[in-house]
């Protein structure tokens, strides 16, 4: 039986204070009819912000959205699109809470003027969601018909209890929610395109389903190396101290820098705020975040990252301490189906030396393309040389003569 989907569609939001407002009463009207909540969550929004320990709601999420993409000038669409229900104890990995309730995924669709674009789909990374490609949509729905997405756990999307005891529940928890998104949406022959831990997602999505992409990217890509294959001597040595044993610990216990967030209560939005004035600002690898953008920026990322915890959970299951994949990437580079693009900031602390040796197992296309100024955001900290690699990426699908297309001056190969 077709589940039905209902969907929250809201235009391209003006930035000005009345209509800011407006459209925080609309996102938060539409997000309680179409959003299903527990009693407990019900309960609290009756609070106001500022009696709550922690001051945030999936109501303030959908809203710090909505004013970070009021930067946007390409008009938009946004959907909770419905991946279905399931009884508690259900098989279905994402349906495992106390819960039967509907799960969905947050969706936002910028349509191109071009006529019959490609389809790109972008999936962010881990303590992230897909506002953090506001300085993209513009440029690259020029192009392509433009949907991100927050995973299953993330951003506004639904957050169920995370119950995956194994690296295998875990990935498929990413991977089988979004084919099941996939197939609401009924998508095919589209770009994938991944950063970081979305990259590892992307990445295992296209090992499972090949048949639906046609193109895949990676940004700054986790998972490519396992600690037996990478481990360094730096990080041995600081395992050996208290404080490496310690930290160790933390990570196997699965505790998460959200949780710090929430411990801090009504002083968590200040410590977001020097987090990202001092990445994307005074420590800015590249171009720096407009007053506007930092403020607003700031904002999201803190309703996003103090929301109910679910999908970041995933961290000691998919990686090791040091942030080494359990079931890296690297050992699958041989069943690759799908030709692929690399993408890494100079800065990037993700090392592209792993993309490199993958590359000598695929028996696909594939080629890695560093941009200068950029760090492991590359896409906040050089958004036209990101844009730049991007738009080369596909060339074969956007120029009549992709051949004698070449690489642009200000872009490096790998």
């Amino acid at each position: 039986m077709k589940l039905l989907r209902p969907q929250l569609k809201l235009p391209r939001l003006s930035s000005s204070p009345k209509s800011s407002k407006m459209a925080e009463a609309a996102a938060a009207a539409a997000t309680s009819t179409s959003t299903p909540a527990s009693k407990w969550a019900k309960t609290r929004n009756l609070w106001p912000s500022i009696l709550r320990w922690i001051p945030t709601s999936t109501d303030h999420i959908i809203a710090a959205e909505n004013r970070l993409l009021s930067l946007v000038k390409t008009p938009y669409v946004v959907e909770q699109v419905n991946i279905g229900s399931g009884p508690p104890g259900s098989k279905v990995r994402w349906f495992r809470s106390q819960s039967n309730e509907p799960r969905f995924i947050n969706t936002v669709t910028f349509d191109s003027k071009e006529k019959d674009p490609p389809t790109l789909v972008m999936v962010h990374g881990y303590a992230a969601s897909q506002g953090f490609f506001f300085r993209n949509f513009d440029a690259l729905s020029a192009r392509f018909k433009v949907i991100a997405i927050d995973q299953l756990g993330w951003g506004g999307s639904s957050r169920p209890d995370f119950t995956c005891k194994s690296t295998e529940e875990t990935e498929a928890w990413f991977i089988d929610s979004f084919e099941a998104w996939r197939k609401e949406k009924n998508l095919s022959n589209f770009i994938l395109l991944g950063h970081s831990f979305g990259g590892y997602v992307a990445a295992k999505y296209a090992l499972k389903h090949p048949e639906h992409v046609k193109h895949l990217i990676l940004v700054g890509s986790a998972g490519f190396s396992s600690e037996s294959e990478d481990r360094s001597e730096q990080l041995t040595r600081f395992r050996s101290t208290w404080k490496g044993a310690i930290m160790n610990h933390l990570w196997e216990s699965n505790f998460t820098p959200q949780k710090v967030i929430r411990g801090l209560g009504p002083w968590g939005p200040d410590l977001v705020r020097r987090y990202t004035s001092a990445r994307f600002g005074s420590y800015s690898i590249g171009e720096v975040l407009t007053e506007d953008e930092s403020k607003l920026l700031t904002d999201y990322v803190y309703h996003t990252l103090a929301a109910k915890a679910s999908g970041e959970l995933c961290l000691k299951y998919i990686f090791s301490f040091g942030a080494f994949a359990r079931m890296p990437l690297l050992q699958s580079a041989s069943q690759w189906k799908v030709p692929t693009t690399f993408i890494y900031g100079m800065q990037d602390w993700m090392n592209y030396e792993g993309a490199q040796r993958a590359r000598k197992d695929m028996k696909v296309p594939c080629e890695i393309i560093r941009v200068p100024q950029g760090g492991h955001f590359v896409f906040l900290d050089n958004p036209k040389g990101f844009h730049s690699a991007v738009l080369y990426a596909c060339r074969m699908f956007l120029s009549p003569n992709p051949e004698n297309e070449s690489l642009p001056e200000d872009l490096i190969s790998a």
